[in-house]
């Protein structure tokens, strides 16, 4: 048993690693000079090789545990970002309703003008707090028509040969949240023979 002191002085007890005493005890029993050098390198590269291969799976966990933490931050993001989908989804038909009320021009003309202000500015509000949370309104005028975005309510001729599968006209607004299509937007799509 050895002795060391501590920092503050005290003896300080060293129990030694009976186990591998008893291993190097056994070899210097059973071999002699030459031998025991031999047979304690050869024990000493095999304790190399698992201390390095302890090391190697140590550091594939610690691998493993960054990774899994960074996919973990990024579910909480993704969470963060569409937690309040269903609550948006639910609020873009009385955005769609906002829409429609004002986009006849004629009869929305014929409103009283105070309360006609103050439902555009209800309407542009909440259009307002929607975009805060990420919504955002989808206009594919004049884009190539694409199925995981639109949806083709009729196709209609074109004069121009370039305007063959691109939306002509959008028939209702579409939306999407954080890039993630909500609604897709109810279009006309260019093609199906020539206008007249």
């Amino acid at each position: 048993m050895n002795k060391d002191k501590n920092t503050n002085g005290d003896d300080v007890v060293i129990e030694p690693d009976t186990e591998v005493d008893k291993e190097v005890d056994e070899i210097v029993e059973e071999e002699t000079g030459l031998d025991v050098i031999k047979s304690l390198k050869e024990k000493l590269k095999k304790v190399t090789e698992e201390k390095q291969e302890y090391l190697n799976n140590w550091q594939k966990d610690k691998a493993e545990f960054v990774n899994a933490r960074r996919r973990d931050q990024e579910a909480q993001k993704d969470f963060a970002r569409f937690s309040n989908e269903s609550l948006i989804s639910e609020l873009i038909p009385v955005l769609d309703s906002f829409n429609m009320a004002m986009g006849n021009k004629d009869v929305w003309e014929k409103v009283d003008k105070n309360w006609r202000v103050g439902v555009e500015y209800i309407a542009n509000q909440l259009s307002k707090v929607l975009g805060e949370f990420g919504l955002k309104e989808i206009d594919p005028t004049g884009k190539p028509f694409d199925p995981m975005r639109d949806e083709a309510i009729e196709h209609e001729p074109v004069d121009d040969e370039s305007k063959n599968n691109t939306v002509t006209t959008v028939i209702q607004k579409g939306y999407e949240l954080n890039g993630k299509v909500l609604k897709a937007p109810k279009v006309k799509v260019g093609g199906g023979g020539n206008k007249n």
